[in-house]
Parts: C-alpha cells; sequence; structure tokens
C-alpha cells in the first residue's frame, strides 16, 4: 500500500531524526529510559508508515460494519443514533431504585441498568442468617416476584432496554422479569435487555458464586436456549471483562480472559446442541474502559477483530450478527480515589471518550463519589451528563472511528490482538477456560497484574492525581452521601413473612419439587423455574432447591 520510493525516503528522514534525538538526549533525558504502557507494551517515540509497511487495509481494518469489524460493527455506527446510555443503579429497596430509574429516565437515560445486592447475587433471601447486614447495601434486595413488580412500578418494559448484573442465580432473576412482562401483558418477543449471566469471570475475579463451573455452564446454555425460542430479542449473556479488570488485570489480559470465556460459552452451547448462528447473535460483552486512553481505544477494536476471527474461523458462523462483538461499557470503579473526589469526574470523562472512540454500543459512567458511598443524585446526574456533553457537543460521533489510521493506534491494536491471542492459546492448551480456572492459572496471572500495578503506585512509578502526588489536606467526607436506611433489612423480612403467609404453599412446594427432579436430569431448568417463579417461591427457595442437587463451589488454593 505504500510506494517504494517514498517509503525509501521516509527511512532517510527518520534516520536522520533519529540523529537529532541522540543529541537532544545528550541535553535533555526523557521522563524515563522506558515507556510502556499498562499491559507492558512498548511504547516507541514516534510512529510511522514504516510501523505499517505490512498493513493489508482489507484484512487488519475493513469497512465499518464489515468483517473483520474492527471499525464497527454498524456501517454508520454513532451518525445513525448514539450508544445506549445505561446507568448502573440499585440501592436499598425495590421503591427506592424505582424512584432512582424514574429520575434517570427523567434526566435523558435510554436504558435500565439493575444492581443487585450482595444476598441476592449469592441466592440467599433477606432473612437468611448470612444476609444480615448486607440487605439493600450494594443494589436492590429482590427476594420474589413481589420486590420486581415493585422496582419496575410505572415503567412499560416494551419500552425500555434493561441490563440486570446477576450471574449465579441469573435463570430466577430472569424468570421473576419474564414473570413480571406477562402479568403487564407485554409479549416475550416484545422484551429487549441483557442478563450479566458470565459465572467464569466470578471464579477469578469477584466471587458472587454460588454453584461449580459446570452445573452453572448448564444454566447458562439453558438460557441460552430457552431465549433463542421464547425471548429472541434478549441478549442472553454479557460475557465480562469489566470484573477482570476491575481485579487487577492488564488490558490485554481483560481482551484475552473475557474472550476465552466466551469461546467456552460457545463451545458448551454447541455440545449441548445448539448451532452457532441460533445463539451467535443474541451474545453480548461487557468491557472496562480504563485510564490508559489510547490503549483502551486499540483494545476495544482489537476485541472486536479477535472475536470476528474466533467465530468465523474456529466456530463456522456464517451469520454476520454472530461474529459481531457488541459491547457495553462502564468505566473503571478502581480509578476512582476518595482523596480530592472531584478529580473522579474527569477520570471518568476521559475513560468515557475512549470508550466511544472504541466503538461501545452502550455506557455506564461512574459518579465522582462512588469511591467514597453508593452515588448521590446529584453525582448520578453529573455521570450522565458526562456522556450527554461527549454525544452532543464534541462532534466525535460525526465520523465512524475517527483514529482509524494512527499509526500508533493500529500499532496497539495488532499488539492488544496478538498478546490476547498468545492467552487464549495457552489457555486452549489447558483444555479451555474452565480447566484453566480450576487449575488458578487465570487467578494467578490477574493477581501477579494487580500487585505489579500497587507496587508502581506505591513506589510512585505511576502516578495517581490526588492520591500519591500533589496531595492536598482535605476536609471530612461530604455531608450528602447516600446512606441506605438500615431499616431495609427489617421491611424486606416483614415482606417475606407477608408473602409466605398469603401465597399457595403447596403450588410453591409441588414447583419447587419438580425443579428438584428436572435438576436432577436433563430438562431445561428455565421451565420450572418461571413456574415456581409464578407460585411466588423466592430466590432463596430456588437456589436452595438447586444446591441440594449441584452443591456449593469451593474455590481452591492458589500455591
Amino acid at each position: 500500500m505504500c510506494d517504494p520510493l517514498k517509503m525509501a525516503k521516509l527511512q532517510e528522514s527518520k534516520a536522520k531524526y533519529d540523529e537529532t534525538v541522540a543529541k537532544v538526549l545528550k541535553k535533555m533525558p526523557e521522563r524515563q529510559p522506558e515507556f510502556l504502557n499498562t499491559s507492558g507494551i512498548p511504547i516507541e517515540r514516534v510512529y510511522t508508515p514504516l510501523d505499517m509497511e505490512d498493513f493489508d487495509y482489507l484484512e487488519q481494518l475493513g469497512l465499518p460494519g464489515q468483517y473483520p469489524y474492527t471499525r464497527a460493527v454498524q456501517p454508520t455506527a454513532y451518525r445513525g443514533r448514539f450508544w445506549t446510555m445505561r446507568q448502573y443503579a440499585g440501592f436499598g429497596s425495590a421503591e427506592e431504585t424505582n424512584e432512582r430509574y424514574h429520575f434517570l429516565l427523567k434526566s435523558g437515560q435510554t436504558g435500565l441498568s439493575v444492581a443487585f445486592d450482595l444476598p441476592t447475587q449469592i441466592g440467599y433471601d433477606s432473612d437468611a442468617p448470612l444476609a444480615q447486614g448486607e440487605v439493600g447495601k450494594v443494589g436492590v434486595a429482590i427476594d420474589s416476584l413481589w420486590d420486581i413488580e415493585r422496582l419496575f412500578q410505572g415503567i412499560p418494559l416494551d419500552q425500555v432496554s434493561t441490563s440486570m448484573t446477576i450471574n449465579s442465580p441469573c435463570a430466577v432473576i430472569l424468570a421473576m422479569y419474564l414473570a413480571m412482562a406477562e402479568k403487564q401483558g407485554v409479549p416475550f418477543d416484545q422484551l429487549r435487555g441483557t442478563v450479566q449471566n458470565d459465572i467464569l469471570k466470578e471464579y477469578p475475579a469477584r466471587g458472587t458464586y454460588i454453584f461449580g463451573p459446570r452445573p452453572s455452564m448448564r444454566l447458562i446454555t439453558d438460557i441460552f436456549a430457552f431465549c433463542t425460542k421464547e425471548v429472541p430479542q434478549w441478549n442472553t449473556i454479557s460475557i465480562s471483562g469489566y470484573h477482570i479488570r476491575e481485579a487487577g488485570s492488564t488490558a490485554v489480559q481483560e481482551v484475552a480472559f473475557t474472550l476465552a470465556n466466551g469461546i467456552a460459552y460457545v463451545d458448551a452451547a454447541i455440545k449441548a446442541g445448539m448451532g452457532v448462528d441460533e445463539f451467535g447473535p443474541r451474545l453480548s460483552f461487557f468491557f472496562n474502559s480504563h485510564s490508559d486512553f489510547l490503549e483502551e481505544v486499540a483494545k476495544f477494536r482489537a476485541a472486536r477483530r479477535l472475536w470476528a476471527k474466533i467465530m468465523k474461523e474456529r466456530f463456522g458462523a456464517k451469520d454476520p450478527r454472530s461474529m459481531m462483538l457488541r459491547f457495553h461499557t462502564q468505566t473503571a470503579g478502581c480509578s476512582l480515589t476518595a482523596q480530592q473526589p472531584l478529580n473522579n469526574i474527569m477520570r471518568t470523562a476521559f475513560e468515557a471518550l475512549s470508550a466511544v472512540l472504541g466503538g461501545t454500543q452502550s455506557l455506564h459512567t461512574n459518579s465522582f463519589d462512588e469511591a467514597l458511598a453508593l452515588p448521590s443524585e446529584l453525582a448520578v446526574q453529573v455521570a450522565l451528563r458526562t456522556q450527554q456533553v461527549i454525544a452532543y457537543e464534541t462532534n466525535v460521533c460525526d465520523t465512524v472511528d475517527p483514529l482509524a489510521g494512527s499509526y500508533y493506534i493500529e500499532y496497539l491494536t495488532d499488539q492488544v490482538e496478538a498478546r490476547a491471542q498468545d492467552y487464549i492459546d495457552q489457555i486452549d492448551r489447558m483444555g479451555g477456560a474452565v480447566s484453566a480456572i480450576e487449575k488458578g492459572f487465570i487467578q494467578k496471572e490477574i493477581a501477579a497484574s494487580a500487585y505489579k500495578f500497587q507496587r508502581e503506585v506505591e513506589s510512585k512509578q505511576r502516578i495517581i492525581v490526588g492520591l500519591n502526588r500533589f496531595e492536598v489536606k482535605e476536609e471530612a467526607k461530604p455531608a450528602d452521601l447516600l446512606k441506605v436506611d438500615p431499616a431495609v433489612g427489617g421491611k424486606q423480612i416483614a415482606r417475606l413473612q407477608e408473602l409466605k403467609s398469603t401465597r399457595d404453599n403447596a403450588a410453591v412446594s409441588q414447583a419447587l419439587a419438580e425443579l428438584k427432579t428436572a435438576a436432577e436430569g436433563d430438562a431445561n431448568l428455565m421451565y420450572p423455574i418461571l413456574k415456581a417463579v409464578k407460585a411466588l417461591a423466592t430466590l432463596g427457595e430456588i437456589c436452595d432447591t438447586l444446591r441440594a442437587v449441584f452443591g456449593e463451589y469451593e474455590a481452591p488454593a492458589l500455591v
């Protein structure tokens, strides 16, 4: 693609430039002897067409909306419509969270995203001994269909797209949402949204698992099969690199481990008898947008290209939609500081911009006070306004993939892809993501990266403004931080008692018995779970029934 004579002239100019630099360095050394990004990729002083001599435009880049989708999955990207502005929210009771949803929708949010409390995430009702003190703290408490109905009061489900960050008990929460839609009179085929439903990242990164990897994979593929037939517009999984990155991985590891998990899910679905193009178009992903601005842009582009190749070459996908990596992004929670929290507004803005320049389909921007507490209403509004300023004022959305062709961006995109592929090859040799997790490989890799990053911060090799440099003496914590009412636990328990005293307990027992029988066999579990939810069985009762069959997972000791 490059004229040989011009390239030769450029080589001469580059040689003279290098001579000039050598003289300059004697008088004024650079800030550090070697420049590396957060993944350890060397950063050269300058990039030129010499770094792209073998660059194949159609093979590596292509046009937007065309294989390998490096530039975008849609031909016109944001020129058609902006990404979905989906602020993650949930705290206290269903009623309190419902108020926040209505506030966000009135403020211009275009999709809902549900945060669940810790007991809900690990399959316990609010009256369980292990739930004491945790009800409603880091998300909304959901025990039964009653709570889901309160959560979405006044919100027509056929007019919103709903994302739910739930994993191990995902089938139960999804069943509650479907039962609620049925009561609203909304047909399943009109529902749009996403369940995270990604258990493999829980073992090395988050810890909110209940069952072991293999029975959990069964639940996931049952959701794939059920939604393919019954809820065709629903995204059945959001394969998540976000929590892998929050746990301390590099950008390269985030791509590699996320796509390796994706490969495991595709493998499992195919082994369960589904065709790749039956479920492939409904797979989605969830990535972190961290502080290394240009690396993050390249990361999103590399992930898109790599997944397209995996689906086409490894799994033989024919439907272009199966090859498109569609993803939600959240700015990096781990980059926020309790010190000088207003600095977090700028961090979040840059991280959001890199996600937009990288082509995200959906975005959550973190609130500036999240290092101190759950977000206040003011902080949430500022976070949403950050997205709106990017969309409506910066004009970065007026052309597709505006950084394409940058010598550095294309170099970084190639580097992230190649290094991520090396990890995937290593995981394949171990037998896949499930085996790699069971052996502790992914956990160890993330832990090593997290330790290295922390050492760099502590030694001031890596500067965090306001944390280890440019510190100021600060007043006490702001007085307007959001505080969850400690009475929420008692109220939830009272509701559970009311539920159990007024429902048809014989019908509940029958539904749970049918679920247990199905779990002991090989039937699709979504159908008996949906029946149990409609009978007003609680989340904890359903998960306990499955615990009795599948057992609970205990993480191996890492040595």
